[in-house]
C-alpha cells in the first residue's frame, strides 16, 4: 500500500504535539499494552479513566484495569451471561466496553481513523476541524480523542439520543454539538449535515465518517478481533468451538471482527443486528426505534456482507425492558431466586442498550442453530448501562416502579420466550442483494462511484483493506521519535 504523506503538515503537527506532549500509541500496543513503555504506564496509574490527558491515548485498549482512576492494564475484560439468564447450552460472552475511556468503544473506532490521517498531515490539527457524524458514541469518542491530541471536534448526533451524550460532550467543550433531527435511525439526516457543513466550509474541516471509513473497519478487524481471540482461547477448554459472533451493525465498523474470526474459524457464523422497528436488512424496511447508537435506513460502506450469514432483528421493547429488569432492584432479587450469581447480576449494568440487544441476537443464533454445551458465541456490550440513567428513569415515570411480577414476565417473554423469528440465514444471492442496497445511498446520495461499489463485492477486496496495519505503526513510531517525547 502507497501511503501518501504531506510533510508541510505533518511537520506542523509532529511540533505541536511536542508541544502539548502528545504520544500517539501503536496498533500494535493497543491490541497488546505489555508493549506500552513503563514511562506511559507510571503516567497512566496517576490518571482517571475519563481524564481529559493525553496519556489517556494509550488506554484505547480492551486491557484496562475495571477501575476509574489509576489503573494500567490486564486481561480483556468480559462476561459470560449464564445459562441461568440465556437458557441456551452455548456459551454467551460479551467483551466489555465500559472501561474505554468514555465508556464506549467507539473511542477506538474514532482513533482508526482519525490517527492515520494525523501522521501522514492528511489532517491539520491547527487549521481544520474533525467532524464526528454519529448516532451518539462515535461523535463522543471522535470528540475525546480530539480532545486529547489538541484538535477542534465537531461532534453530530441525533436529537433524541439519551442527554447523558450532549450532557458529556459540553462538558469536555466540544467545539460544536449539533443535533440533527431524528433518532437512531436517521442517518441520511446526519449525512445531510455533512453535505451542508463541507458546502459551507470547504477545507477547513475533515469528515470522519464511521460509515464509510475503513479505519474504523480495520481498528475492529486488528484489534477487537484479537481480544476475542485471546478470550477464547482462555475459556474454550478442550472442546471448546468459537461457533458464533453477533454484532448490531451501527456502523458496520465492529462486525469487521467477524472478519478476523473467520480467519481463525472458517465455519463460524457471523450475524448482523438491527431494531425489528427498523428492518433494513431483514426485509428492506425502514422506521424509528429505542436501540441507541445503531444507525440504520442503509447499508454502511464498510460492512463487508459477503461475510454476513445472517441478520437478526431485535426488538426494541424487548431491550427496554431487559435494561429495566438488569438494573432495578426487584429484578435484581427475582435473577437471584433463579439462581443466577449474584457476581454476574453485580456485573449485569455492564450491557447499555446495544449490548442487550446483542445478548439477544446470540440467543437467538443459538436456538436457530441448535448449538450445544461445546459451542461459544461472542459477541459485545459496547456501552454500559451508565449511560442510560435517564432512559431508565423515563420508563419508570411512563410505566411505573418496576416490580417483581414486571421481572417475572419479563424474564418469560423476553429470555425464555426468545425465539427464531425475525430473523434470516443469507445465501449468496441474499448477501449480494444487501450489497446491491449500498448503491442507493453511497452512489445516488454520497458520490461513491459504480466502478467502486463492484470492487467492494470482490473478496479480495477486503483482505486488502486489513492488511497494513504493521505500515500504520511504522509511521506512528516515526511520528512519535520525531516529536522526541518518547525517551
Amino acid at each position: 500500500m502507497s501511503i501518501k504523506v504531506n510533510e508541510k503538515v505533518l511537520a506542523k503537527t509532529v511540533q505541536r504535539c511536542k508541544e502539548r506532549g502528545i504520544i500517539i500509541p501503536t496498533f500494535a500496543q493497543q491490541k497488546d499494552p505489555r508493549h506500552v513503555p513503563a514511562e506511559i504506564r507510571h503516567r497512566l496509574s496517576k490518571v482517571g479513566l475519563w481524564d481529559i490527558n493525553p496519556v489517556n491515548l494509550f488506554r484505547i485498549t480492551w486491557k484496562n484495569e475495571p477501575r476509574s482512576k489509576g489503573g494500567t492494564y490486564g486481561g480483556v475484560n468480559f462476561l459470560e451471561i449464564p445459562r441461568e439468564i440465556t437458557g441456551i447450552k452455548a456459551r454467551v460472552i460479551g467483551i466489555v466496553g465500559k472501561y474505554f475511556p468514555t465508556g464506549a468503544h467507539k473511542v477506538g473506532a474514532a482513533f482508526g481513523c482519525l490517527v492515520p490521517r494525523l501522521v501522514t498531515g492528511q489532517f491539520d490539527p491547527s487549521q481544520q476541524k474533525a467532524v464526528w457524524p454519529s448516532t451518539g458514541n462515535y461523535c463522543r469518542g471522535g470528540a475525546f480523542d480530539c480532545a486529547l491530541l489538541g484538535c477542534d471536534a465537531i461532534a453530530i448526533l441525533p436529537a433524541e439520543m439519551s442527554k447523558e451524550r450532549f450532557t458529556w460532550l459540553k462538558s469536555i467543550k466540544t467545539s460544536e454539538i449539533i443535533a440533527t433531527p431524528g433518532c437512531e435511525s436517521n442517518v441520511k439526516e446526519i449525512y445531510d449535515k455533512c453535505h451542508e457543513l463541507t458546502r459551507d466550509r470547504g477545507d477547513k474541516i475533515v469528515i470522519f465518517n464511521q460509515f464509510e471509513e475503513f479505519g474504523n473497519a480495520n481498528w475492529h478487524y486488528h484489534v477487537t478481533g484479537s481480544a476475542i481471540r485471546e478470550v477464547f482461547e482462555q475459556v474454550r477448554g478442550k472442546r471448546g468451538r468459537l461457533a458464533g459472533y453477533c454484532s448490531t451493525t451501527g456502523s458496520a465498523g465492529t462486525i469487521n471482527a467477524g472478519d478476523y474470526l473467520r480467519t481463525l474459524a472458517p465455519d463460524i457464523k457471523v450475524a448482523a443486528g438491527e431494531a425489528k422497528q427498523c428492518p433494513t436488512l431483514l426485509n428492506n424496511g425502514f422506521g424509528g426505534h429505542r436501540i441507541e447508537g445503531i444507525g440504520d435506513k442503509h447499508v454502511p460502506w464498510i460492512h463487508n456482507v459477503r461475510n454476513t450469514d445472517m441478520v437478526i432483528a431485535i426488538d426494541d421493547a424487548d431491550t427496554m425492558s431487559l435494561l429495566r429488569l438488569f438494573n432495578e432492584p426487584d429484578g435484581h432479587k427475582y435473577l437471584a431466586s433463579r439462581k443466577v450469581p449474584q457476581s454476574v447480576i453485580n456485573q449485569l449494568s455492564l450491557l447499555g442498550i446495544s449490548g442487550i440487544a446483542n445478548m439477544l441476537m446470540s440467543i437467538k443464533m443459538a436456538k436457530y442453530y441448535e448449538m450445544d454445551e461445546d459451542d461459544i458465541i461472542f459477541t459485545v456490550f459496547t456501552d454500559s448501562a451508565e449511560l442510560y440513567g435517564s432512559r431508565v428513569k423515563e420508563l419508570a415515570k411512563a410505566h411505573g416502579d418496576y416490580s417483581r411480577q414486571q421481572a417475572v414476565h419479563d424474564f418469560a417473554q423476553f429470555l425464555s420466550g426468545a425465539g427464531t423469528g425475525d430473523m434470516k440465514e443469507l445465501g449468496y444471492y441474499d448477501r449480494k442483494a444487501l450489497h446491491h442496497l449500498k448503491y442507493y445511498t453511497w452512489v445516488e446520495q454520497q458520490g461513491k462511484t459504480y466502478e467502486e461499489i463492484n470492487e467492494l463485492w470482490k473478496p479480495s477486496f477486503w483482505t486488502d483493506k486489513f492488511v497494513h496495519m504493521d505500515e500504520l505503526d511504522e509511521l506512528i513510531i516515526d511520528f512519535n521519535k520525531r516529536t522526541g517525547l518518547l525517551k
